[in-house]
């Protein structure tokens, strides 16, 4: 079974690529998530979670969405971790968290994607965007067929910088870098209320029209990327930077008719 949790497109993408290439089924953690539900779920084949990486790790809400939930049947997993540049070392958090469900980890994998974290970097335009989710494909079809025949994912060289990243820095970056006080709202927003649907933690309210962002913020960049009208900003840092939104996985192309 292959579960998934996706903000902005990438790992959904990703996830539904692999449940084709696997023929395999693919499952959103997002209303989970959303209603506090913890899953309950068996598969008798390996688990494959797909995910984005937040400041070099899981991010926090599908690691405790994965703890809560009970997975039952084979308890292989794989973790597949799309990312805009790098993942870091993520494998001792990973492996701990196997510890605890009774997991047999077989191997953590990255698939580069176009990046979508605007509050700190650049993200590219669609058509690069597209290009970048072109040339993931054969790193998904390479995991896919490591999945297919139950065998380990290539093991990742790290150092002692990827590991600082997953370390240090990653405990520094939830306590001071997420922040909800520069989102912000111009004239092009209409009240439309996608950004209040799309929040996984349900931290967006609508008041008068305009949203209003909570305490509760992961800074998955949903809501800034899927305002159908652009009318979000995170302070100064989004002016004029393109929001990224990975369409969904169409499948095989098929060929047309002569």
């Amino acid at each position: 079974m292959i579960v998934y949790f996706s903000a902005t497109g990438n790992s959904r993408y990703c996830a539904q690529a692999l449940a084709q290439m696997t023929a395999d089924e693919a499952l959103d953690a997002f209303p989970f998530i959303r209603d506090g539900i913890a899953p309950d779920v068996t598969s008798h084949r390996p688990y494959v979670f797909v995910c984005p990486t937040y400041a070099w790790r899981l991010p926090q809400i599908f690691e405790d969405f994965l703890r809560s939930g009970r997975f039952d049947g084979c308890r292989e997993v794989y973790f597949i971790m799309t990312c805009g540049s790098e993942i870091g070392a993520p494998e001792a958090s990973i492996r701990q968290l196997c510890r605890e469900k009774d997991w047999e980890l077989r191997g953590v994998f990255a698939v580069k994607m176009p990046e979508n974290y605007l509050a700190m970097f650049p993200v590219p335009e669609e058509d690069e965007g597209r290009r970048i989710v072109a040339r993931a494909r054969p790193a998904l079809e390479q995991a896919a067929e490591r999945i297919r025949c139950r065998r380990d994912f290539p093991a990742r060289k790290t150092g002692v910088r990827d590991k600082l990243c997953s370390g240090l820095v990653h405990g520094l970056f939830y306590c001071f870098a997420i922040r909800t006080g520069p989102f912000r709202t111009t004239e092009r927003c209409n009240g439309c209320g996608k950004c209040e649907a799309l929040c996984p933690l349900g931290n967006i309210t609508l008041r008068e029209g305009r949203p209003h962002w909570g305490g509760r913020c992961t800074h998955c960049m949903a809501c800034i990327c899927g305002c159908p009208t652009q009318a979000i900003e995170y302070g100064q840092k989004s002016v004029g930077r393109h929001r990224w939104q990975c369409p969904p996985w169409k499948g095989e192309e098929k060929p047309e008719e002569p």
